[in-house]
């Protein structure tokens, strides 16, 4: 492996920790404030986290900060609202979900695995677009069943929290989430893009916010550490690493089975920060799902060819 690859695969790696560690500080902002103020904040901190990198890779590239016809305008902005309205869906089912866990459950790991089937969820999601599907993909989502019921089911319906269940239900939101930016990816600017679903994720989160929860200054400030790591660390810093990593990484098998590891930094930042362990089932479980995301991503032998 070259040194440029290498470094890809770090940025990669990096983006993956702290994507992980960001579910200690989801459950930790969930204290002091709402879900809809968590996603109403750390979006528009993320909007201001990644405007610089717009003007840098605009004057880079020679082009303008917002494109020079009408159409590609209204194309990018049709985009970034479909995409800002279904992560504004999926981020404040998360956010909640994780909101809902009692005190005792080890919250980051168990959101963190279960956001994270929503690589097994996308190719099935795909079938009502008429996309195609290895057969591996369906023997991907037994496997994902299996493990998700050792994690969460093994003990009956005790051990299940509404907590999983909602944070099911956001996997399967992003999973749409992730086919709309797919769908948009090749026709407008990357970064823009998520530059504007970060921002009509953050007003409709704000006008929720407005409506169903209305925190104290007290609280929010109380939550700033966490908000702030949210918007700068995870949005901005990690989607720039993901951006480096992916350009420079030519085996995109390869990245996103790194970028995968969200979930396992999930559960080691809740065991270092949140004191929070799992049982000998529950990580059995969280192994044999993070096998099925894995399985989910390996090329079929058919496009090989």
């Amino acid at each position: 492996m070259n040194k440029q690859k290498l470094l890809a695969n770090l940025a990669l790696l990096t983006a993956a920790l702290v994507w992980g560690f960001a579910f200690v500080q989801q459950e930790q902002a969930a204290k002091y404030v709402g879900s809809f103020t968590v996603n109403a904040l750390r979006s528009i901190v993320a909007v201001v986290a990644l405007f610089p990198l717009i003007v840098f890779t605009s004057k880079k590239s020679k082009r303008p900060i917002l494109e020079k016809t009408k159409e590609d305008r209204k194309l990018l902005f049709k985009a970034g609202t479909m995409c800002g309205v279904l992560l504004c869906i999926s981020a404040n089912l998360q956010q909640f979900g994780i909101s809902l866990y009692p005190e005792s459950a080890a919250t980051s790991a168990r959101s963190g695995f279960i956001t994270a089937l929503y690589v097994v969820l996308v190719p099935i999601c795909g079938l009502l677009f008429k996309r195609k599907v290895s057969p591996v993909v369906f023997v991907s989502v037994i496997v994902a069943t299996l493990g998700l019921y050792l994690l969460c089911g093994s003990k009956g319906m005790s051990g299940i929290y509404l907590g999983d269940v909602v944070v099911l239900c956001c996997a399967l939101c992003f999973s749409f989430q992730i086919l709309c930016v797919d769908y948009f990816i090749d026709r407008v600017d990357g970064i823009k893009l998520s530059a504007i679903q970060f921002l009509v994720c953050g007003i409709l989160s704000l006008v929720l916010m407005f409506i169903f929860e209305r925190p104290s200054i007290e609280n929010i400030l109380l939550s700033a550490k966490f908000i702030l790591y949210l918007g700068v660390v995870s949005s901005g810093v990690g989607y720039t690493l993901q951006i480096i990593g992916q350009k420079y990484s030519d085996n995109p098998t390869v990245a996103s089975i790194i970028m995968s590891l969200e979930s396992v930094f999930a559960a080691i930042g809740g065991w270092l920060f949140m004191h929070k362990s799992l049982s000998f089932v529950e990580i059995l479980g969280c192994i044999i799902m993070f096998s099925a995301i894995i399985l989910a991503q390996l090329p079929n032998k058919s496009k090989a060819k």
